[in-house]
């Protein structure tokens, strides 16, 4: 696969994609934060890189595995030049039609973070399996369809439960109630900041007074439990100013902006510009 085929939001030529990107074609992604509507499976062959993932930071290094959801916020803040990473994306269609039943879930992942670090012998196995599936992809006439890669699909993702599982075993499980509730709260916001922009309206929800909950947010993390939220509308904000031709009007009422004024307030509160001019700028 070229690297100019990297998808970017959803998968662009069809139910799946297999492909490979540098370290350099990583940084030009990373240009704006995205919402992945795809289903990604990744692996860090070399290198190192920085990425913020549903508004919490990221380090990666060699013989990383990552799987994003559909639905997952990404963005990439730097990847070192020598980086090579490996991917295979499933499209928000295949996975809607072929994966009922068995979508994607990080749910068997770690507590403290969505990367597993395998061992040597691992990755070369994982890099071989890939490779492999690129020749199968090349081949003429091609040895993959999107029947093939329902079983590619669950043997994936089989596989990266597996190594989760395998890691929570060799790691510290620290049960801390903040932690808990940290988690929670992110979730909550990354499926309801559309609706809800005011911390009380989740802390109603979790039962939990506002103090205990922002004292809570803010021992574990780095930001407040306002700043997350921010965080959430942005990204998803910037993703469609950028990324699609949905006008401004449209963007802020998605995000739960009575009107269009009022989004272009609080974009340009946290942002420095308006979304117009972003959208033209950056």
């Amino acid at each position: 696969m070229e690297e100019k085929n990297i998808p970017i939001v959803d998968c662009p030529y069809g139910d799946y994609m297999i492909g490979d990107a540098s370290g350099k074609l990583m940084n030009e992604y990373g240009r704006y934060p995205c919402k992945i509507m795809c289903g990604v499976f990744a692996i860090l062959v070399r290198g190192t890189a920085h990425a913020t993932i549903n508004m919490t930071d990221y380090e990666f290094q060699a013989n990383d595995i990552l799987m994003l959801e559909p639905g997952s916020f990404l963005f990439i803040r730097e990847f070192s030049e020598d980086a090579l990473v490996y991917w295979v994306v499933f499209g928000s269609k295949f996975l809607e039609k072929h994966a009922v039943g068995n979508s994607m879930s990080t749910k068997d992942m770690q507590i403290d973070s969505p990367i597993i670090h395998v061992s040597e012998e691992q990755a070369k196995v994982l890099c071989s399996f890939y490779e492999t599936l690129v020749m199968a992809l090349n081949a003429r006439p091609t040895m993959l369809d999107s029947e093939k890669m329902v079983h590619i699909f669950n043997l994936i993702q089989s596989s990266y439960t597996k190594y989760a599982r395998e890691h929570e075993e060799t790691s510290s499980k620290a049960t801390d109630r903040k932690v808990e509730i940290y988690r929670q709260y992110c979730d909550l916001v990354l499926k309801h900041y559309h609706e809800w922009h005011k911390v009380s309206d989740y802390a109603k929800y979790m039962k939990m007074t506002l103090p205990h909950l922002c004292t809570s947010i803010k021992i574990v993390g780095p930001r407040t439990a306002g700043d997350i939220i921010v965080d959430a509308i942005l990204t998803d904000a910037k993703s469609q100013l950028k990324l699609t031709s949905t006008s401004i009007k449209e963007v802020g009422c998605s995000l739960g902006f009575d009107n269009v004024a009022f989004f272009n307030r609080f974009f340009k509160a946290h942002v420095g510009v308006t979304p117009k001019i972003y959208r033209q700028t950056y």
